[in-house]
């Protein structure tokens, strides 16, 4: 079995829909699936200040635990998951992998697979900016990036050949050939997990 670890931040929903898909697509390669959402970072008072966004944080968190170190070491591949955040990362999501230093430091999360996707609510909004940023990351944490190139044909219909995205303005949702390419990212990546761990010689 393997074992696919998608980590997460959604404000709105989108990034969490693109994550479904991408679990779907893991699952359908014979994957397990841990699908883990970031917590918030500001207080209740903040939130409040945004019309829905207490709701939708109460909603995910009810369906998704809060990603843990041991989820990453767990995983066999692991899929960051954000919306663009002025063409960078969520700070939440940054928050979960600046907390792996343990887990990096010894090693543990050498020779895993592993791939961004995420969403922005304009056009040239920084998707791919936002994922290469995440490439960065990965590297540090030893992942071997697994891009979605141009290895499907849902590839030619959205996305990146960097990873799943979405341009999902206020009050939308991804649309069908978005949620095509992320999940035909979670079946490449737990593929390509698959091989890899394949490939080790044993303990």
């Amino acid at each position: 079995m393997t074992n696919v670890l998608i980590a997460f931040y959604s404000r709105n929903g989108a990034t969490e829909a693109l994550a479904n898909a991408v679990a779907e697509g893991a699952r359908a390669a014979g994957a397990e699936v841990r699908l883990r959402r970031a917590r918030e970072l500001v207080p209740a008072a903040v939130m409040a200040n945004v019309p829905g966004w207490a709701d939708a944080a109460e909603r995910m968190n009810a369906a998704h635990p809060a990603p843990t170190e041991d989820d990453a070491v767990w995983a066999d591949a692991i899929a960051f998951g954000t919306p663009t955040r002025f063409g960078g990362a969520s700070s939440e999501l940054r928050a979960y992998i600046d907390s792996l230093g343990g887990a990096w430091f010894q090693g543990k999360l050498n020779g895993k697979a592993g791939g961004a996707f995420g969403a922005s609510s304009a056009k040239h909004g920084g998707n791919e900016s936002t994922l290469l940023t995440l490439y960065n990351t990965m590297a540090h944490l030893g992942l071997i990036i697994v891009p979605t190139g141009y290895a499907d044909g849902t590839m030619f219909k959205g996305g990146t050949p960097y990873g799943a995205t979405a341009v999902v303005p206020p009050n939308a949702a991804p649309t069908e050939d978005d949620l095509a390419v992320a999940r035909f990212q979670g079946r490449r990546l737990a593929e390509v997990a698959a091989a890899l761990k394949a490939a080790k010689p044993a303990a």
